[in-house]
Formats: structure tokens, C-alpha cells, sequence
């Protein structure tokens, strides 16, 4: 794909710059998150977390303080503040690239931003009561994640006349929305949302059709790192065996339209995409290329 030399993310006076694909590392303060729960619930260990993922090529770190897994229960905001705050006041003043909260809470957003993230992630897409008011002043960035469902019951049944045509409504929907309450459209990222109320067939109709989602004039971010469809796939049941195969979803993302992956596995991913970029500016370009087969859009095609 080809990425604007000029552009990047405004993320609250912090810039991400998107004239090539862009790392987002994973930060979980959760006990109970389906890859790393209880690893980073030490100040000190999160911090340091955070800052071997910079190290090894992350432009973004994502801190969460509630798990949005497949079954996941709720947390109160106490007790969600109570886990990122005190991370968060430690680890921004020595972080040199943007720092995003994950969190679906008004009150999260508000004490998060307060402290100076310059991203609010929300798989809910700021549907909550007060969430859209308390980013609109903010100058952050803001992610609008598509999910069918809640956390609790998302992977019961996943249901859609036509996955790729139904998110790209929604999102469209989402941007709209933020517009109205006075979030500009060049402060708003997206994501599909793999694994957030669809199935595995879900999952490849939205990664090999992401480009449609280009059209929405919006950064792409793509979250499939250590998925439960990586064991589907792969048969790789425990999360930190799938490794190998979310660092190739994440190459194939970019090479569909991702600006932004979001990943636990920061080193092994920079390395994938540092050999991609140095082969892609000799790559023929594909109307002068050799016919030698079907293209991998062609393999994860919709019958």
C-alpha cells in the first residue's frame, strides 16, 4: 500500500506518524485478559512494559484496565481507575511516543486524558452515555471499534447478512456521530473489530476486504494479535503459541490498508514489517507483475 509521506495522527500535541505502518503495543492491567492477564498489575512492571515495547519499535502504547475477552465480566470504574491511573501517571512523563487508554468509560476517559493520553480506544465506538462529550474537547484521537454484542455474550452466535457491508455501515454510522458532537474526522481512527462478535469466516471476510474501509477517509487499526482464530486456523490453542501466526496477519493487514496494528508481540512484528518495507519500494507493481497464481485477497475471498 502506499502511505502519505505528510501524514500523521494528532494525538493531543503527541504525533503519530502515519508515512509508514505504525506499532500499537499492548499494555493490559488486567488479571483476567485472555493473553497476559495478571503479568503487568505492578506500577513498576508496567512501566517497564511499556518501555521495552517502545524499544522495540512500538509508535503507540494502548494501556487497558478492564478485559474486553469473550466472556469477560464488567469491572467498576473505581476499580478500572484504580489500575490505570496510577500506570499511566508514571509512565507518561518518561514516554516519548503517544500513550492511549482502552477503556469504554466516561470517567476513565476523562481522568486518562486528564493525565495526558493522547488516544481514547473504545470498543464500544463512544457509544456510552457522556462518552462522546468526554473526548469531544479533549484534542485527543479516538479509536471507534465495530463490535456485535457485548464482551459476555459476543461469540455466542455471531450473526450478519453480509460482515464487510454491515461494519462499514456502522462505522460510517460511528464517524458521523463523533462529527456531530465535534470530533473532526482527522482525529478519528477505525477498527473492523476481529474477534469482537464475529466468527472465524467473519474474521477473513474483513481482513481480506479491508480496503473497503479506505473509503471512510480514516487510519485503519487492526487488533488480531494472539486471536482465538489463530487456533482455528492453526491449531494453536494457547495464546502465546500464536505468535508466528499474528505477526503474518499483521503483515497481511498493511498489505490490505492497515495504518495501525495493535500487538503484544512488538519486537517479532517490527522485524516483519522492517524486511516488508525493504522489499516492497523493488516489488513490480502488480499490473506489470507475472501472473503466478491467486493473490491472497483471492484465497480469503467470500464463495
Amino acid at each position: 500500500m502506499d502511505f502519505d509521506t505528510t501524514a500523521y495522527l494528532d494525538c493531543a500535541g503527541r504525533r503519530l506518524r502515519l508515512d509508514r505502518p505504525a506499532i500499537m503495543g499492548v499494555l493490559n492491567l488486567t488479571p483476567d485478559s485472555f493473553s497476559d492477564g495478571g503479568r503487568y498489575v505492578d506500577v513498576d512492571t508496567a512501566v517497564a512494559a511499556a518501555l521495552q515495547m517502545i524499544d522495540d519499535g512500538a509508535a503507540i502504547i494502548d494501556v487497558g484496565g478492564e478485559s474486553t475477552r469473550p466472556g469477560a465480566q464488567p469491572v467498576g470504574i473505581d476499580e478500572e481507575l484504580e489500575r490505570v491511573i496510577p500506570v499511566l501517571e508514571a509512565l507518561l512523563p518518561r514516554c516519548a511516543v503517544p500513550v492511549s487508554v482502552d477503556t469504554s468509560k466516561p470517567e476513565v476517559m476523562r481522568a486518562a486524558l486528564k493525565a495526558g493520553v493522547g488516544m481514547v480506544n473504545d470498543v464500544r465506538a463512544l457509544s456510552a452515555e457522556g462518552a462522546m462529550a468526554a473526548v469531544s474537547d479533549s484534542g485527543a484521537a479516538v479509536c471507534l471499534m465495530h463490535m456485535q454484542g457485548i464482551p459476555q455474550t459476543m461469540q455466542h452466535s455471531p450473526d450478519y447478512a453480509e460482515v464487510v457491508a454491515e461494519v462499514h455501515r456502522y462505522l460510517a454510522d460511528r464517524i458521523l456521530a463523533a462529527e456531530f458532537a465535534g470530533i473532526e474526522r482527522k482525529r478519528i481512527v477505525l477498527d473492523p473489530g476481529f474477534g469482537f462478535g464475529k466468527t472465524l469466516d467473519h474474521n477473513l471476510s474483513l481482513l481480506a476486504n479491508l480496503q473497503r474501509f479506505a473509503e471512510l477517509d480514516c487510519p485503519i487499526l487492526v487488533g488480531l494479535s494472539r486471536k482465538s482464530m489463530f487456533g482455528e486456523l492453526c491449531g494453536r490453542q494457547a495464546p502465546a503459541d500464536r505468535v508466528s501466526a499474528s505477526v503474518a496477519a499483521a503483515l497481511i493487514a498493511v498489505q490490505h490498508g492497515a495504518t495501525i496494528v495493535r500487538v503484544h508481540d512488538v519486537a517479532a512484528t517490527a522485524d516483519a514489517l522492517a524486511v516488508w518495507a525493504a522489499v516492497e519500494p523493488k516489488r513490480p507493481r502488480l499490473q506489470d507483475a507475472p501472473s503466478k497464481g491467486p493473490s491472497l485477497a483471492d484465497l480469503f475471498e467470500d464463495d
